[in-house]
C-alpha cells in the first residue's frame, strides 16, 4: 500500500504480460464462463507476487505454500523473484482443504486456523480440533498429526460417544505439534473445567477492558463482538435471539442489555457463545 500506482507499474508491471496472465486456469476459467473479472482481481496476481518478492528480500523466504487455487499467483511470484533478484524460489500447492460438510477451510470464510499464538491462543487452537466434525476426525489425524496410521484406524472405527475421545486425541496431537505438550495439556484441562465441570480456569481466553469502561456499562452485543465471540454486533444479536449467548452461564436473549461491573463474578464476566466458545472479560 506504500507504493504509488505509477511506481508500482514501472517497477513491477513490466515483468508481467497480459498474455501469460490470461493463460492461467484461474483466469481462463472465469473468462470461459463469461463471468466478470474486475481490474482489481486481475491485478491481485501482481500484488501477491510482489508480496513474495518482499518476503524473499526481508526474510530470505524462498518457498510459498498454498491451496491449488493459488498456483498461478505463486508461480508468478517465483518468476518475479527470478527476474528481479536472480534467485531461485519455489511453490508448493495442495488440494483445497474442506470439511466433510463441504465448508472450505480458509480465512475468506472465517475459517482461518492461525498458527501464531497471538492470533489464535493455544486454547482456541485446541478447541478448533476438539470441535471437528465426526466424519473428519480420522482424516484430520492423517493430515495434521504424526499419529501412527494403525492407531488412526482404531480411532476411525469409533462410534457414538467414543468419537469425542478421538477428538481430544486429535486436539492434543495437533496442539502438541505446534505449541508443545504442556500447552496441549493445559488447554485440555481448561476445556474440561469449563465444559464438563462448569468451573472457571485461568487458562481460558480472556478479553481485557478498562475497568472504568465496564463500570460505565457496555452493550452485550458490542462486548461479544469485541471479545471475538461473534463476527459483528448483528451476529451477536442473532446469537442472543436464538438463545446461544450466555452471561455467567445464564442464557441472555437481550443483546442490548448493558454489562457492568455488577456482573463480575470472581473478578471476571464469563461470556459464552453456543457450546464451543468461552471468553472471560477481565477489567484492568
Amino acid at each position: 500500500s506504500k507504493f504509488g500506482y505509477v511506481e508500482f507499474l514501472r517497477n513491477y508491471g513490466v515483468h508481467f504480460t497480459v498474455n501469460r496472465m490470461l493463460a492461467f486456469d484461474s483466469v481462463k476459467a472465469r473468462l470461459d464462463r463469461e463471468q466478470p473479472m474486475t481490474f482489481l482481481e486481475f491485478n491481485y496476481m501482481l500484488m501477491q507476487s510482489v508480496d513474495f518478492l518482499e518476503l524473499e528480500r526481508r526474510y530470505s523466504c524462498l518457498l510459498q505454500m498454498g491451496g491449488s487455487d493459488q498456483w498461478g499467483n505463486i508461480v508468478n511470484g517465483v518468476e518475479l523473484i527470478r527476474r528481479v533478484d536472480q534467485k531461485p524460489a519455489f511453490g508448493l500447492t495442495t488440494p483445497l482443504l474442506s470439511t466433510a460438510s463441504g465448508q472450505k477451510m480458509g480465512k475468506t470464510v472465517g475459517g482461518a486456523v492461525w498458527l501464531n499464538a497471538d492470533l489464535r491462543s493455544p486454547y482456541d487452537y485446541w478447541q478448533f480440533w476438539r470441535n471437528t466434525e465426526d466424519a473428519d476426525v480420522a482424516r484430520f489425524m492423517r493430515l495434521f498429526t504424526d499419529l501412527p496410521l494403525d492407531e488412526v484406524e482404531r480411532y476411525a472405527a469409533m462410534q457414538g460417544a467414543d468419537i469425542n475421545e478421538a477428538k481430544k486425541v486429535l486436539a492434543n496431537a495437533a496442539t502438541t505439534l505446534l505449541h508443545g505438550a504442556e500447552a496441549a495439556t493445559t488447554a485440555e484441562a481448561a476445556a474440561r473445567a469449563a465444559f464438563e465441570e462448569g468451573a472457571l480456569s485461568a487458562d481460558l481466553p480472556t478479553h481485557e477492558i478498562p475497568a472504568a469502561e465496564l463500570e460505565a456499562g457496555i452493550v452485550l452485543a458490542a462486548l461479544a463482538a469485541d471479545a471475538g465471540l461473534a463476527g459483528s454486533r448483528g451476529e451477536a444479536r442473532r446469537l442472543a435471539q436464538g438463545g446461544g449467548l450466555r452471561v455467567n452461564d445464564k442464557a441472555e436473549t437481550d443483546a442490548n442489555r448493558t454489562i457492568t461491573s455488577a456482573d463480575l463474578e470472581g473478578g471476571v464476566v464469563k461470556l459464552a457463545a453456543g457450546k464451543k466458545k468461552i471468553v472471560l472479560v477481565k477489567p484492568v
